[in-house]
């Protein structure tokens, strides 16, 4: 089933122009439809020497608010206007100002959301909550990466499997991509030891299901020797030369994860390539 509901979560000018140059070639692609969704932050009510809110500094910082998604917004149209989509600007407000939040209801009716990786040289408030997608949405997120190349071919697709849940979810809700990849390689670490005994951990029996599809795939194991799993995915990323990697999301538990890191935050924060994510 082809993409056909896009949700853009677009923070800020730091994210939109990445977001965007992966959205609107896909929602082309698939002759979907392209949601922008922004979320603005709602004014606190500071209070004045005499303890009454202060009127003033509410009025400019919803002024200031209103100008910047407004300026978002025109951008957004700019952008979308030759592309000859469908598509709707969704303007928001929330406590938090995070769109990834407010996007949260547009996602879940969407086959699909794209929001940026976390730019660590940007403002914190300059990338959305991308968690909050992960976690709440249902629905698979496509992280753009903040450097490198802003791709939506994605011709060499590496599929990072574990046998998990997640890992399944995740690989099969990118078939609309691995379907037209040129080539998907299934990627194991630690393959148990009796492939036969236990093939679904192995990758080969969701290869051949993906293979039923059309999907052009191989299985490829590598053992860890020390290494860390991000660090493995993203040396065979490299030696591939992967566009895009498709990865189950907090596989493991979210609060070890949490608390003394994992892939999934390797991909929130650094990973060199787009990534699929589901949950």
């Amino acid at each position: 089933m082809p993409f056909k509901t896009i949700v853009a979560i677009i923070q800020s000018k730091d994210d939109a122009e990445r977001v965007l140059d992966c959205a609107i070639p896909l929602t082309t692609r698939f002759q979907g439809h392209l949601i922008g969704v922004h979320a603005e932050a709602l004014p606190v009510a500071y209070t004045s020497a005499v303890g009454f809110p202060d009127t003033e500094f509410l009025q400019a910082t919803a002024e200031v608010n209103k100008e910047r998604a407004e300026a978002l917004q025109a951008d957004f149209r700019r952008r979308i206007r030759d592309a000859n989509v469908s598509y709707e600007w969704r303007s928001l407000e929330c406590f938090s100002g995070d769109s990834a939040h407010s996007g949260i209801a547009s996602a879940r009716c969407a086959d699909l959301a794209i929001a940026a990786q976390r730019n660590p040289h940007a403002d914190s408030t300059a990338t959305a909550d991308v968690d909050a997608l992960l976690f709440e949405s249902g629905r698979p997120v496509l992280i753009v990466p903040h450097a490198g190349p802003s791709l939506s071919s994605y011709r060499n697709v590496l599929i990072a499997w574990n046998g998990s849940r997640e890992a399944a979810r995740a690989a099969f809700d990118a078939l609309p991509l691995l379907m037209e990849a040129d080539h998907v390689e299934v990627f194991v670490i630690d393959p148990p030891e009796d492939a036969e005994y236990d093939s679904e951990a192995s990758g080969e029996e969701i290869a051949t299901a993906l293979a039923r599809h059309g999907v052009n795939i191989n299985v490829a194991a590598e053992t860890s020797n020390g290494r860390s799993i991000d660090q493995i995915l993203q040396q065979r990323i490299a030696a591939r030369g992967a566009d895009l990697l498709v990865l189950g999301a907090y596989s493991h538990s979210w609060l070890r994860q949490l608390l003394f890191g994992g892939v999934t935050r390797t991909v929130l924060q650094s990973m060199p390539v787009a990534t699929f994510m589901s949950r």
